[in-house]
This record gives structure tokens, C-alpha cells and sequence, in this order.
């Protein structure tokens, strides 16, 4: 069900590029394919490393996420680098296990930096492996090198690439540095309305989760801890994004949607809980008619 939303709000936003030429419309067709696997990838995630219970709070939460801003499911590169980043988030989060560490922390840090390729400032995700590191190989010093193998795989297999393509090491435009601190587009009525509910949603879950994280069964709490700063270091990016019209707050919906489902689950007073997700169904609604 939320997949078939997330392609009828895809094919909504993208109705001109779906039918225009055929290499647009092969672009945008791979857009839709990598938005529809979200959803599946993070039912995956959450499903196999029991972050929530069996319910879809998390999954209509992302879907809902993406029609308060559509606007993510424009750019390829967002979508990329997102989807990388859940790559490295499932191997980090799948280290409760405690199998294939060195494995999943030498993904990790590959699938980090093939985000960066297609969005700078997703190399702040690799905060995030150095807190797993932390949490799962504080007697192993071995295990903090590995991360740096697989950043340095895609920095060859990248210079590989354009000696070949480009007779070059590297280009200028592999690691486009941009910046922007210009937070004027929020000023509309439209953005007032969906960062209201979006950061008062978030604060309000995001203290209670780090608050109920001890209550948490012991060999989850790491994953649980890597979810929280996972969010902290999507507001992060968010904040320094060179684009602001929504679509930098996309590496925020996974985290924010197994948090919001955490909340949920747990919330006593039936209509609390469905304030939240009135609210998250409404917004997009009042938005357009802004």
C-alpha cells in the first residue's frame, strides 16, 4: 500500500518527465524504481533487526515523509546517495549480531562513500560508523581500520574509473563541496507549516526514544543509539544543504520513521496517536492549497 502511494506521488511530481523524451524518461523510471525500493529496503531493515514491533507505523510514516516533501523524489543524486546511506545503516544496525563484523564494517564504510560521490555531505554518515565502532569493537582495534578500506576501495575503483573515462585522478566534480546557509525559502507559509510539524514531531519523539533507550533489550541498544544519531546527522546535513526546498531532509526519513514507529507503539491515549498521524496526512494537503 505505501509502495503503490510512493509511485502515485512519484508519477504525480513527475508526470512531464515520465512522458517526455526516452532518456528522460529512463532517468526518471530509475528514480521511481530506487523510491519504490525504499520502501522495501527499510521494511527489510526494521523486520530483520526487530526495531519495531510487527506493525507498518514505520513504513506509512516514510511514505507519508515523502508527501510532506516531494520534492526528494527529484533528484537522482538525493535518491543515490539516500539509498547508499541505508545500505550502510543496514549493515551497521545488522552488527547486533555479531557475525561478519569486519564484513559489514568494511560495507559500511564503502557504502558511505559511494554516497558521498553523488552527495558530498553524506561522508557525515561516517560519524555514524565511528559510534558503531565505538559500541561493537572497543577491545578490537583492528576493526577501526576496515572502515577506512572500504573508503578507500571507492576512491580507487573511482580513480580507476577516470583514468579510463576521463584521463584524469580525479575531478573536480567527484566531491562538489557546496554549501549554503541561506534559510530565506523557508519564509513561506508552506515550509512554516511542514518544518513545524516535521521538527516538532521529531523533538518531541527524538527525546522520548533517547529517553526509553535504556529500556531497550541490551543487544539492541546499539542499533537504536546508531537510529538516533543517524537523525542528528540528517538535520545536520540538512542544515548545510546547498538546495533547500525540501528535498535535503530525505536522509531523515528512514531514521525519523523508526522513531516515530518506537513512539507510537508505546503511546497509551488512542488520539495521541493519531494526532500525530493526522497530522503528518493533513499537512501535505494544506500545504498545496497555500
Amino acid at each position: 500500500m505505501v509502495a503503490g502511494f510512493v509511485i502515485v506521488l512519484f508519477v504525480t511530481s513527475n508526470f512531464n518527465q515520465l512522458f517526455a523524451d526516452v532518456s528522460t524518461a529512463l532517468k526518471t523510471s530509475v528514480r521511481l524504481i530506487v523510491a519504490v525500493f525504499f520502501v522495501f529496503l527499510l521494511d527489510f531493515i526494521i523486520s530483520k533487526n526487530n526495531l519495531t514491533k510487527k506493525n507498518g507505523y514505520a513504513i506509512m510514516t516514510f511514505g507519508l515523509l515523502f508527501g510532506l516533501f516531494p520534492e526528494a523524489l527529484r533528484y537522482s543524486d538525493l535518491l543515490f546517495a539516500n539509498l547508499f546511506v541505508l545500505f550502510a545503516l543496514r549493515r551497521l544496525i545488522s552488527l547486533q549480531t555479531n557475525l561478519h563484523t569486519k564484513k559489514k564494517f568494511f560495507d559500511a564504510g564503502f557504502w558511505v562513500m559511494m554516497a558521498t560521490l553523488f552527495h558530498f555531505w553524506s561522508v557525515l554518515f561516517f560519524a555514524v560508523v565511528i559510534v558503531a565502532l565505538i559500541y561493537h569493537s572497543k577491545n578490537n582495534l583492528k576493526n577501526v581500520i576496515i572502515p577506512f578500506v572500504g573508503v578507500a576501495t571507492v576512491i580507487l575503483l573511482l580513480v580507476a574509473y577516470n583514468i579510463i573515462v576521463h584521463d584524469t585522478y580525479i575531478k573536480p566534480t567527484n566531491f562538489s563541496r557546496y554549501a549554503s546557509v541561506d534559510y530565506s525559502v523557508y519564509n513561506s507559509s508552506e515550509f512554516i507549516l511542514e518544518l513545524t510539524v516535521l521538527f516538532t514531531s521529531l523533538v518531541w519523539t527524538l527525546i522520548y526514544f533517547f529517553k526509553n533507550i535504556q529500556d531497550k533489550n541490551k543487544k539492541l541498544k546499539p542499533s537504536f543509539f546508531l537510529i538516533a544519531w543517524s537523525s542528528v546527522i540528517a538535520i545536520l546535513i540538512a542544515i548545510i544543504a546547498p538546495v533547500k526546498n525540501g528535498s535535503e531532509f530525505i536522509f531523515l526519513f528512514a531514521p525519523f520513521s523508526i522513531i516515530m514507529a518506537n513512539y507510537i507503539e508505546v503511546v497509551s491515549e488512542k488520539w495521541f496517536k493519531e494526532v500525530f498521524i493526522s497530522l503528518l496526512i493533513i499537512v501535505p494537503i494544506i500545504s498545496l492549497l497555500l
